[in-house]
């Protein structure tokens, strides 16, 4: 079983789709009916491959069509997809479908606004580990249909020292010298900081990223200048659609957002059924 339609599994078995009791109690079985899904607002498609296999899951005699590609803007009214088959198996898998489309556009859309946000700038939009457990796959993906990039997917793939790793070790430079000693050669290794001290602790040791976190404005800009290119610039903490141009403006190369999985407003996306 490939990785989404583990997801889709265990979305169907939470919500029971195969006991749906009041559709069986409602309608006859064979029942043929055809549903339209659409877009209540404007918003960037994610999510179509999930909410296709919830149909495909619980019957593979429900056809699902999208109309809007993942990545692609859709307007307010919009149909992105079409649906036809038995009624009852529209029905069974009716919330979780919208629930993946919801939630995952919402990623997508939020994310495009950010991107938006910064265009014209050399700074890229990326995401973080904060995810819905079990999530994870589909919020990425989201992440990149919207504009982003994605940053670890897990801890197994990349080095990055954080506060909690600094004062278990004892310092930024004994995190960073321990790290780029026992860490196979092809691992870059991060250290997030905190001041310009972090900074120059970080350089000395040999860091190939250093992640700026939660600085304000003026010495973000400062610490871009004293790195001058000799590692990657992640910046990462308070950061909204008000100040991120002001972020990329300061020179960076990565701006990290939680929000973008952690607090995506869902989409308002509906399915009716066709008179």
């Amino acid at each position: 079983m490939n990785p989404v339609d583990k997801i889709v599994a265990l979305a169907l078995k939470e919500d029971a789709c195969l006991e749906d009791v009041t559709s069986k109690a409602v309608l006859p079985p064979h029942l043929l009916a055809e549903a339209r899904i659409t877009a209540r607002q404007r918003l960037i498609l994610s999510g179509s491959f999930a909410a296709a296999r919830v149909f495909g899951m619980i019957d593979p005699a429900v056809s699902v069509e999208f109309n809007v590609k993942d990545g692609a803007e859709a307007n307010d009214g919009e149909v992105i997809a079409a649906l036809s088959g038995p009624a009852v198996s529209i029905l069974a898998g009716e919330r979780v479908a919208l629930n993946f489309l919801q939630q995952l556009c919402g990623v997508a859309t939020l994310t495009r606004r950010f991107c938006e946000a910064i265009k014209g700038t050399s700074a890229r939009i990326v995401d973080t580990r904060k995810t819905v457990p079990g999530m994870r796959l589909l919020q990425k993906q989201a992440v990149v249909h919207g504009g982003g990039a994605n940053h670890r997917m897990s801890l197994a793939d990349g080095v990055l020292i954080k506060d909690n790793h600094i004062a278990l070790a004892g310092s930024i430079a004994t995190a960073v010298l321990s790290a780029k000693r026992r860490a196979h050669h092809l691992l870059r290794v991060e250290v997030e900081v905190e001041d310009l001290d972090g900074v120059r602790e970080a350089l000395d040791a040999g860091a190939d990223a250093i992640l700026l976190d939660n600085m304000p404005l003026e010495m973000l800009a400062a610490a871009v200048k004293l790195i001058d290119g000799r590692a990657t610039v992640e910046a990462s903490g308070g950061i909204t659609l008000e100040n991120v141009l002001d972020v990329a403006r300061a020179g960076v190369h990565l701006i990290s957002i939680g929000r973008l999985t952690h607090s995506a407003p869902a989409c308002d996306i509906s399915m009716d059924f066709v008179a």
